[in-house]
């Protein structure tokens, strides 16, 4: 071999080298995330003097970073993970159900995070939770199951990812039956601080000491992670990020947009090797924030693998980031759909301590049934007080129609029970963060304009491309529901012209504006009462929902066909979902008959469906 034949081959084999995915540990850091199930940043004292001792999780802060403003985008398990792993945000995509009627392709192009890791050398483990709501190829993980470990890696050489979810703190944790109450707890009832909106009661005191105590369960987690990977000479070379999966669990947290549903604790242990890589002192706090879109490119950054096109979020750690922008980033979107079998669209929108809340469905109350939420005695206790007419105002909000719009000063209203939407000192700043969200509805666009319906049967296959080809269309259903927001005269054309459209998702919105204005919006009784007939089952029920709320006339035998017209899932848990609205919205004047009820038998054997059907049987 001549010496031009040899260098040439050295040279091959030095970029072969260069490109291989195949690295060292000692060339890429490690990485371990520990989720806690439910569990907002109230509930540890790291993050909230009212909260319980957490010292391991304290001890990761001390040789790390604290994130005090980390939000989930949404307050469920599903939603939030799928966020987590496809770092896209849920509307946009097609996954922001909880549970999925029909699992969403990912956007073309695009896989969901760990896959580039795996791509890259890194050996990927999961244990075990999944619980994603978009289509997961077969290159994410090594491997996904209870028995997953980063020990199981092929080389000790071989760097990892690897995810551990406690279901210690979730919120099953709470459903105890009443001989519970006599069992004690470590922490005590009488010490903990609950919150305005809860009633001051025996069972809400012990619930919240219980958790407590769970909380401290998944600290004892944290310490054994970190101490199998001290053992395993492992913990200076990985980055370690204790954090909830959304926040919870008691009433009014899980399942809603408010703070105590979105807001959770995120830390970040560094390690020694790796401290070049963060631009932060160790044991510092920051009150950038930084949202579930944003954790897998931040991953990605510090393992100096490149991030994809496509997604929504931005890396807050690695290098070249600039800590001070991460510091100023003031910003985070929350979204809200169905739960379950308990639908409510909600969207969110925090600007520094502002906080907006966009009910879009606003004659539905907070507290509308949801079977798995209601098996907690906290939640079934305050709502036994609501009926009994036992809480004050701050309370009872709960349980009674919101508004189409709330606007909060976190400053001084930690717990969002003071509305400022109508306060005209705000309207002004209203109006721009009004603005701000609309925008950012409709640059996705949000996909839930479109409905569950809609989407189940012409776009899951694509949910992204479906989006941008009916981009225009949503808008304009946007625009549509956004007339709830004007004042009944000035809206009431442009209501009857949706509600008289050709197009049954104008109809379908144009009704639910029109619904927002309850009996003001009368006169339009005669446009709606012709749409009671119609075929289409959720133009039926949006029609019958506001016959109910706007008059005296009895819409049940509409929504009764408009029950047994339903033919896949999503239609059925939407009618449902109004019938519940119904039956225990308007006292006896429109309880629903189950017997009544006429599925196709097809939709019966779903879960969800059968939930409904059981509380209205009941």
């Amino acid at each position: 071999m001549n010496h031009a034949q040899s260098a040439m081959r050295l040279c091959i084999y030095l970029l072969l080298f260069m490109v291989s995915p195949c690295v060292n540990a000692a060339d890429r850091p490690n990485f371990v995330w520990i989720m806690s199930e439910d569990n907002s940043t109230s509930y540890l004292r790291h993050f909230d003097t009212n909260g319980a001792p957490a010292p391991h999780i304290e001890a990761l802060a001390e040789h790390g970073i604290t994130f005090d403003r980390a939000f989930s985008c949404a307050p469920v398990c599903s939603v939030a993970r799928t966020t987590l792993i496809t770092s896209c945000y849920a509307p946009r995509i097609g996954t922001q159900y909880h549970r999925r009627s029909k699992m969403a392709a990912m956007p073309s192009g695009l896989k969901m995070f760990p896959a580039y890791l795996r791509q890259a050398g890194y050996y990927t483990t999961n244990n075990s939770k999944e619980d994603y709501n978009a289509t997961k190829s077969d290159d994410v993980w090594d491997a996904s199951s209870k028995k997953a470990s980063w020990k199981n890696r092929p080389e000790p050489s071989t760097p990892f990812f690897h995810v551990v979810t406690t279901t210690l703190s979730h919120e099953s944790s709470l459903h105890f039956p009443e001989t519970t109450l006599k069992e004690s707890t470590k922490t005590d009832p009488s010490q903990v601080s609950l919150p305005p909106y809860f009633p001051d009661t025996e069972v809400f005191r012990y619930t919240l000491a219980r958790y407590h105590d769970r909380i401290m369960a998944v600290d004892n987690v944290v310490g054994k992670i970190v101490e199998e990977l001290t053992q395993a000479g492992e913990l200076e070379n990985t980055f370690l990020f204790y954090f909830g999966d959304h926040g919870g669990v008691l009433p009014r947290s899980k399942g809603y947009l408010f703070e105590s549903g979105l807001r959770v604790p995120l830390v970040v242990r560094v390690p020694e090797k790796w401290k070049g890589s963060v631009a932060r002192e160790l044991g510092s706090r920051t009150d950038g924030f930084v949202e579930f879109v944003d954790f897998g490119p931040t991953v990605l950054k510090l393992a100096e693998v490149e991030i994809p096109s496509g997604i929504d979020g931005n890396p807050f750690l690695g290098k070249g980031t600039d800590a001070k922008e991460v510091d100023g980033r003031n910003e985070t979107f929350g979204y809200a759909d169905r739960f379950d079998e308990k639908t409510d669209l909600v969207r969110s929108l925090r600007i520094g301590d502002l906080k907006y809340i966009r009910n879009f469905e606003p004659y539905y109350p907070d507290g509308l049934q949801n079977n798995y939420r209601y098996k907690m005695l906290a939640y079934q206790q305050w709502r036994d007080l609501h009926n009994e007419g036992k809480l004050n105002k701050v309370q009872d909000q709960f349980f009674v129609p919101k508004t189409v719009e709330a606007l909060y000063d976190l400053q001084s209203d930690p717990h969002e029970v003071h509305n400022l939407a109508s306060d005209p000192k705000f309207s002004k700043t209203l109006a721009q963060i009004r603005a701000r969200l609309n925008e950012r509805l409709k640059a996705m666009p949000d996909l839930s304009f479109a409905t569950e319906a809609g989407l189940y049967n012409m776009a899951m296959d694509n949910p992204v491309a479906a989006g941008q080809k009916h981009r225009e269309g949503i808008g304009r259903l946007i625009d549509i529901a956004n007339l709830s927001l004007l004042p009944f005269a000035e809206a009431e054309p442009k209501l009857r012209q949706a509600i008289e459209s050709k197009s049954p998702w104008e109809q379908y919105w144009g009704l639910i504006a029109a619904c927002c204005f309850g009996p003001d919006a009368a006169p339009l009784s005669d446009t709606v009462k012709p749409l009671l007939e119609k075929a289409q089952p959720l133009v039926v029920m949006r029609a019958a929902e506001f016959m109910a709320l706007a008059t005296d006339d009895d819409p049940r035998p509409a929504l009764y066909r408009a029950i047994s017209g339903c033919s896949i899932e999503p239609e059925a848990l939407r009618v449902l979902n109004s019938a519940v609205f119904l039956h225990d919205g308007f006292g006896d004047r429109l309880r629903i008959n189950a017997s009544e009820i006429n599925l196709p038998e097809a939709l019966m054997d779903k879960r969800d469906v059968t939930n409904r059907v059981e509380y209205l049987g009941r």
